[in-house]
């Protein structure tokens, strides 16, 4: 090996590159261990709100020690921001897929026209959007095309005052396409940067925001966040703040008696309506009592009685104020209806005809104040938070938490004008957010110039500092959906990283221990080029800033293997050198030299699989595919440069290596099967299997997750041993649809349910699990309420502990993915093969073996999902596993045509038939202790890495199994079978070899 010299330095400075990488790691869990220790100390476990306490305290002394120098200059702000990052699994948090409604932008750049065919192509859009793969934009033209004569460049579509500098009457729908398109995606892009800059002043640690294509989707990952319920809110809210002009209720004189009195003639209309069934004369007004009766589901809920009105009222505003009345929270949509009604809506005034009702703030007393905003025609406030530059919670002069805002240049100037206005009439201005009013204070001291303005209201400091943080950011262009959500409770997290830990040292020592065992001194020679591997790994992952998650802590798990089969394969090829009598240093030349070939185009092929999952995988799957990679690049340099500087210089002080020990120097040698002979026999047996499986297939199916049918799924803890069954009976009363299964430990369970999976709104979400919190009250502790059920159990370990919700239309997106990426990864592959052997009947056994192993695969978790005692759904994860199985089934079989291939170049005489033997009994000591190491190492993780990738493991567990037999008796024989001039070709040679000894 040439410049050994120059490889020893640079892997010494990789090595100390890496242990510096992850010194901040170490740094960073040593400094968060004191501050949690300091909060246990200072906050006492039988205070209210221990668990909320306890992480404020600890969040306190972490920034007070924030810039002091922990160690060498570094502080620990600075370690933490080059920390090994860990996942949504390992540390807990909320990963969420938004989707920014295109539908709001279209009507927002069409000014909210009310155009037939404008309006109808979005209706048809948004219902063709739930079960396409198309963008919502695309669909949109496609069904405004469809309308005879539409015209996107009518004055009433896109042809606007707003639009005017861009799109003109005589444009195309067309050239209108490209303006819109790219309208939609400015829109998209100020999305996404409003976002990221709500996310910026969270204080989340490592947050991850990304667009996701150009489907107006955005991927927001937020590790370590506690209070789930305001990061959905902060993520969702659209902050429509506004600055209104408000009626005095004197101003209004008599509106609501009148109302009273104009409510109760149409009530009493109605009432002769019922009694008289003869006239059948309905008035206009009868007709809207008679719509809000129908509307609701107990008509003993409006009141019918002598004052549909007065008696809803709790209590009148103060003479002269802003607020009309006070009524009952529960009475709003009522009093709103009331409202409505043409008649009341005639009472008023002609210079009052555009009142906006609206109310404030719910009061403790259940109660909530009525306001009438001064609207104008296009009912557009004088003022709207557009024009707020910056936004700080601070306190108002009544020593309450309030909200400051400072408005720009155009906003100061109007706010200037709206305050004079106000002040010289004597009247108060409404500030409105969401289109709850938070104050209404009058101006008695003149214009307020400079642009300043205060919110107050009820605010906690987390609600205070929220508020100013949207206002600051700006709002949404559009509201955003959450269409996909996983969140993850931290004491799950931590399970997950010991359970993660435990399976990774225990896979580890095994497999030490077993190449020391097998190769004696050379295996020692592995095993410290493979925990090299390992530093390298987890140092690059740190210097590159990725996300160690669960699935990647299996993926360098998995590593170990590869790193283990690149050593075997060079082991035994040195094997077969010294078998042949060459000298020590020959052998190990050679061997070396042999295996190279077999070593990357294993590794490649697994690469190649590695790659596609990072391209069209999603979060986890991200983490396994990335320590894939990095591990297979990290193990190709240590098997190939490191394990052979600690061979060579053992050799150089004259000393032997025998490459085995006395239990295995003769292990597998002298091998003789005449595979192919079993061919026939093997073909019957996998067909069997595979007939079983297609069976069962067709007729158990699979068990798909939430992934690729939509709905929602918790996993949820109690503190006593539950029965699933019976929780399950309780939830279909509840939901008409949800299944329980154990999760883990038998207090554990993973329910699913598709309620409502069309909808997915925040308050769908609330309403789901404060129905599943109530149903499952029989299993839980009675002192358990629903704000720690939601929490995942922060202070008592029970309750959900994880959930997710996937929205049917990002579903079907999945299971698109995950077909392209499965059927992708075959014909990248095929390719591949086709081109390193120069021969299609080397592709073809591999695809078929490929195949093979897929469909029994697939067969054997249709046959056990419904008794095995471990989650076995169709997921992303699934999906990863398939991958990766084809990636180790295609590594087995391109070693083995490898061989096949040097056989035949070196044995140009032997008939193809003795080749192919030949090779399959050469490489079976590789096959079988590969296999052998790997399955270890799958085994270890599979009883010891936790709930949530027991089903991941098991499909590779299966695959290592399958893809072993199948490389020796499927891909081999299909592409023996293809060469269809063989037996021309084995007569000849032998013909050739009988003239041969004629001749002798």
């Amino acid at each position: 090996m040439q410049n050994k010299g120059l490889i020893k330095v640079f892997a010494i400075l990789f090595g100390l590159v890496c242990i510096y990488q992850l010194s901040f790691t170490f740094i960073t869990n040593d400094v968060e261990s004191e501050a949690e220790d300091f909060a246990t100390q200072e906050i006492s476990e039988n205070v209210e709100d221990y668990s909320a306490l306890r992480d404020v305290e600890e969040q306190n002394y972490l920034d007070s020690i924030a810039d002091e120098e922990i160690i060498a200059g570094i502080t620990y702000s600075e370690a933490k921001d080059k920390e090994l990052n860990k996942g949504l699994d390992l540390k807990g948090g909320i990963n969420v897929i938004l989707q920014i409604s295109v539908k709001d932008i279209l009507a927002g750049l069409a000014n909210n026209t009310d155009d037939p065919a404008f309006n109808q192509a979005l209706n048809e859009a948004e219902e063709a959007s739930k079960d396409s793969q198309e963008d919502y934009i695309n669909l949109f033209f496609e069904a405004f095309n469809d309308i005879p004569d539409a015209r996107l460049a009518s004055p009433d579509v896109f042809a606007n005052k707003t639009l005017s500098d861009e799109i003109n009457f005589e444009m195309s729908n067309e050239e209108v396409e490209t303006v819109i398109r790219r309208k939609v995606d400015e829109s998209i892009t100020s999305a996404f940067e409003v976002l990221r800059k709500r996310i910026d002043k969270f204080g989340v640690t490592q947050p991850n925001i990304q667009r996701l294509g150009n489907s107006g989707r955005i991927l927001v990952e937020l590790p370590g966040a506690k209070d789930i319920n305001r990061v959905q809110s902060l993520l969702q809210s659209t902050a429509q703040l506004e600055f209104w002009h408000v009626y005095k209720n004197t101003a209004l004189g008599n509106f609501l008696a009148q109302a009273n009195n104009v409510l109760k003639d149409i009530v009493d209309k109605k009432s002769e309506e019922t009694t008289t069934p003869t006239d059948t004369t309905a008035t206009e007004g009868a007709n809207d009592i008679d719509a809000l009766l129908a509307e609701s589901e107990d008509s003993t809920e409006v009141n019918t009685a002598n004052n549909p009105l007065f008696e809803l009222i709790e209590s009148p505003g103060f003479q002269g104020g802003p607020v009309l009345a006070y009524f009952a929270v529960e009475d709003t949509a009522t009093v709103n209806k009331y409202l409505a009604t043409p008649q009341v809506r005639s009472l008023l005034p002609a210079d009052q005809r555009y009142a906006k009702f609206a109310w404030g703030i719910p009061q403790d007393e259940g109660v909530v104040g009525l306001y009438a905003l001064k609207g104008n025609r296009d009912m557009e406030p004088p003022l709207s938070g557009d024009v707020i530059t910056d936004a700080q919670q601070t306190y108002d002069q009544m020593g309450r938490i309030a909200v400051s805002m400072q408005m720009d240049g155009t906003g100061a100037k109007i706010w200037e004008d709206m305050t004079g206005q106000a002040s010289s009439q004597q009247s108060n201005i409404a500030i409105v957010l969401d289109n709850t009013v938070y104050s209404a204070p009058g101006v008695s001291t003149g214009p307020i110039s400079g642009g300043r303005s205060e919110i107050s209201g009820d605010f906690s400091i987390t609600e205070g500092q929220d508020l100013a943080n949207v206002l600051r950011a700006g709002k949404l262009p559009a509201s955003a959906e959450i269409i996909q959500s996983e969140i993850i409770g931290p004491s799950l997290g931590q399970e997950a990283i010991n359970s993660g830990m435990w399976s990774f040292g225990i896979a580890l020592v095994l497999v030490l221990l077993w190449m020391v065992f097998y190769y004696g001194k050379a295996g020692l020679f592995a095993d410290v080029a493979l925990v090299l591997n390992i530093l390298f790994i987890f140092g690059i992952l740190a210097g590159l800033g990725a996300v160690l998650t669960l699935p990647g802590i299996a993926g360098i798990v998995l590593t170990i293997g590869i790193s283990v089969d690149a050593n075997v394969l060079i082991f035994e090829r040195i094997r077969e050198e010294l078998a042949k009598g060459k000298m020590q240093k020959d052998a190990i030349k050679d061997g070396f030299s042999n295996a190279l070939s077999s070593i990357l185009d294993a590794n490649i092929t697994t690469g190649l699989t590695a790659f596609i999952l990072l391209i069209l995988g999603t979060g986890p799957i991200k983490g396994f595919a990335t320590t894939l990679l990095i591990g297979i690049a990290t193990s190709l340099f240590t098997a190939i440069f490191i394990t052979r500087l600690f061979i060579d210089g053992y050799g150089k002080k004259g000393k032997t290596l025998d490459f085995a020990t006395g239990a295995t120097k003769n292990l597998f040698r002298n091998v003789k099967v005449d595979w192919l002979k079993k061919r026939k026999l093997a073909y019957i047996f996998s067909g069997i299997l595979i007939i079983i499986s297609l069976g069962s297939l067709l007729v158990q199916g699979l068990n798909p997750g939430v992934d690729f049918v939509g709905g929602r799924t918790y996993t949820v803890r109690f503190e006593q041993d539950v029965n699933p069954t019976e929780v399950e009976r309780a939830l279909v009363a509840e939901f008409g649809s949800a299944e329980a299964k154990t999760f883990g430990p038998d207090n554990q369970l993973k329910i699913t349910t598709k309620y409502k999976v069309e909808e997915e709104s925040t308050a769908v979400d609330k309403e789901i699990q404060q129905t599943m919190f109530e149903a499952l009250q029989p299993y839980l502790p009675a002192d358990l309420s629903f704000e720690d059920f939601t929490a995942g159990g922060a202070a008592k370990e029970v309750g959900i502990m994880q959930s997710m919700k996937v929205g049917p239309t990002i579903a079907d997106d999945i299971k698109n993915d995950s077909f392209w990426a499965i059927l992708g990864s075959l014909v990248v592959i095929f390719l591949y093969i086709l081109l390193r052997f120069r021969k299609w009947q080397f592709s073809i056994g591999a695809v078929v073996a490929v195949a093979h192993d897929v469909i029994i695969v697939l067969g054997i978790f249709s046959l056990l999902y419904k008794v095995m005692p471990f989650s076995m759904e169709i997921n992303q994860a699934f999906i990863a596993a398939i991958l990766t199985v084809i990636g180790y089934s295609l590594n087995d079989t391109v070693v083995v045509f490898d061989r096949i291939r040097e056989f035949v170049n070196e044995h140009t005489s032997w008939p193809l038939g003795r080749t192919v033997n030949t090779a399959l009994d050469s490489t079976i000591s590789r096959t079988l202790n590969t296999s052998l190491t790997t399955l270890i190492v799958l085994l270890a993780i599979f009883i010891f890495g936790g709930e949530s990738i027991r089903g991941f493991m098991f499909a590779l567990i299966i695959g290592v199994i399958v893809g072993t037999y199948s490389s020796l008796f499927i891909a081999t024989p299909v592409m023996y079978d293809s060469v269809s001039d063989k037996s021309k070709i084995e007569k000849k040679k032998k013909t050739e070899e009988e003239a041969k000894e004629t001749t002798v």
